[in-house]
């Protein structure tokens, strides 16, 4: 028996704005920016995307692109820190603003099911416990790779509660997806914003990447058409 499919309708203000993308380009970044702004009409301010699908097996261990950096200008969103500290390294994380800090406590609280925070950091003493957590944690599991199990923690908790640090992970389809900034940001502290990320993951690339590393670059905002960026000039924009 044949089922009927129906296709998702385009709401009309997406059917407008997608009009304004010319699929068949590929833009610069300040002119994608431009559209991703003028795109950007939903009633709330969107956040701005950035989207790159990379050269690389991520199954291979040696091309999992990932780890942190900081935007010029933060990412907009307010985020919520959890530190596995004790001793003075738990008063430091404390006085830079962590919302919540512990050694054990914390730990059980976990195990218990508490998820009520977005990035966990933890101290290089606290790393032999992390093991007992992180099942549940999964990929917000603090890890040296990605810089959140790290002793300069009273930097890291500022860096996170000013929004400036964001973590960059390969998926299985090997994309990278990177908050900017909102719409409601200056052209020119997104185009910071950007130019700073993509430096990172290109930065990034594993040694054993052969071939073409920017496969496609997309910036979008959360409600709008992406608008596809040139991976060459995107690249010599990031000083690549």
């Amino acid at each position: 028996m044949r089922k009927n499919i129906r296709k998702a309708k385009q709401s009309g203000r997406f059917a407008a704005v997608i009009q304004k993308v010319d699929k068949s380009k590929l833009y610069e970044v300040t002119e994608a920016l431009a559209l991703v702004k003028e795109t950007a009409t939903a009633k709330f301010v969107e956040g701005v995307d950035l989207s790159i699908r990379l050269g690389v097996d991520p199954r291979k261990g040696d091309q999992n692109v990932r780890g942190t950096t900081n935007l010029p200008h933060g990412t907009g969103k307010t985020k919520t820190v959890a530190v596995l500290a004790k001793g003075d390294l738990a008063k430091e994380a404390e006085a830079a603003g962590a919302d919540f800090v512990g050694d054990e406590d914390l730990i059980k609280k976990v195990q218990e099911g508490w998820k009520d925070f977005d990035v966990m950091l933890a101290t290089n003493d606290m790393a032999p416990q992390i093991g007992k957590i992180g099942r549940f944690l999964g990929t917000r599991t603090p890890n040296k790779k990605n810089g959140t199990v790290t002793d300069a923690i009273e930097q890291a908790v500022k860096d996170i509660k000013g929004a400036t640090r964001v973590e960059y992970r390969v998926d299985k389809a090997g994309i990278v997806h990177m908050p900017v900034g909102k719409v409601n940001f200056t052209s020119e502290q997104l185009a910071d914003n950007v130019r700073a990320a993509l430096d990172a993951v290109i930065r990034a690339k594993p040694a054993s990447s052969k071939g073409r590393y920017l496969v496609s670059v997309t910036l979008s905002s959360t409600m709008g058409p992406g608008v596809p960026l040139d991976p060459g000039l995107a690249s010599k924009f990031s000083g690549h």
